[in-house]
Order: C-alpha cells, then sequence, then structure tokens
C-alpha cells in the first residue's frame, strides 16, 4: 500500500483544494497521529540558525489538510508508515517516535539507511520527504509554507503576474510578495 503512495508524491497542482481558503478544511490524523507527522517533518527540514524548519513552515498542516482531501486515497498508507516508525523507534530508541527527543528522532531515521531498516519504512520515509518539501516550499494555497517562511529560506520572492526592469535587475534582491499564484494570502 506505500508504495502506491510514491506514485502520488508528486500532486497535481489544479487537483488540490485550497485549504489557505477554507479554514474549515477537514483535517484527516487524530492527534496523535498529527503528533507524530509534526516530529517527522521537524527532523526531515530542522529549524536552524538560518531559519525555521517544516514544522514551522506549516509541512504538517498540508500534510493533514491534503489527506482529508486529494491524498485521501494515500491516507491508509501514511497512517501504516507512521506505525511501522514508531514500531522501528520503539526497537531502536525504546519510545514511540513522536515522544524521544529531536536527536534520538534523528538517529531512527538515520538508521533507515541501514541495510537492516524494513523497505515499506525507507519507502515510507521517501515519501514523507516529498510530501514536507511541498509543504514546506509549495504555494501556500494548498494549507503549508505559512506566510511564504518557506519561499523566503530558498530567497524565492513569490509569484509575480508581471515585473518591471528595476524588479528583474541582479544586482539587489526581489522584494518579497508574500500571495499565493491563486490569489491567496
Amino acid at each position: 500500500m506505500i508504495a502506491t503512495a510514491a506514485a502520488s508524491a508528486l500532486i497535481p497542482v489544479g487537483a488540490i483544494r485550497c485549504a489557505a481558503q477554507n479554514p474549515n478544511q477537514p483535517r484527516s490524523l487524530t492527534p496523535a497521529q498529527r503528533r507524530t507527522t509534526e516530529m517527522l517533518v521537524d527532523r526531515i527540514i530542522p529549524a536552524d540558525e538560518l531559519g525555521p524548519g517544516a514544522l514551522e513552515c506549516g509541512a504538517a498542516n498540508f500534510i493533514d489538510f491534503q489527506l482529508a482531501d486529494y491524498l485521501a486515497p494515500e491516507k491508509d498508507a501514511w497512517l501504516a508508515g507512521l506505525n511501522a516508525l514508531d514500531v522501528f523507534a520503539m526497537e531502536r530508541q525504546g519510545a514511540v517516535f513522536a515522544d524521544l527527543a529531536a536527536d534520538k528522532r534523528e538517529a531512527v531515521l538515520l538508521a533507515l539507511t541501514d541495510n537492516g531498516a524494513p523497505a515499506n519504512l525507507q519507502t515510507f520515509f521517501n515519501i514523507a520527504r516529498a510530501y514536507t518539501m511541498q509543504g514546506t516550499f509549495g504555494d501556500p494555497h494548498y494549507g503549508g509554507n505559512i506566510g511564504g517562511k518557506g519561499w523566503d529560506i530558498i530567497r524565492y520572492p513569490g509569484a509575480r503576474l508581471a515585473t518591471s526592469a528595476d524588479m528583474q535587475s541582479m544586482d539587489k534582491a526581489a522584494e518579497p510578495v508574500r500571495r499565493s499564484a491563486w490569489g491567496t494570502e
């Protein structure tokens, strides 16, 4: 089942409803599943001295919203992956993933590269990494990249309908536009 999620790791833009415009967007994860998802995205792209991480950028929001909508067919695979991650963390570190300290969560994820790690868990991690990147750096329209924080990390100024010659100058940074390409915040 996790293998089918790999096929949808890249989400067609037009197929996803706007989470930013729908504050009552259904959520798909229980509080415990959401917490594990948050701790997972936090280790995939951690905050550091250069800026916020995936958690602060809303990657967990993106995943939660989209598993209730466009990615609903992948929800069972996601939950199976979270459960497998907890079992693996329990074996390696003696506690479920979300209850571990950041360094121990990182050790669990690094252990996934071992030859002894289950292949289905390695596949789940690859999917989680793709979803985390989409939720961190994608258009805020879909529930992640809150306030364009992910765009700030990569110095993407935001979508523009038109630019002046001055805005295209290579000798100065472009002024950020923190609006979705869909015209939403």
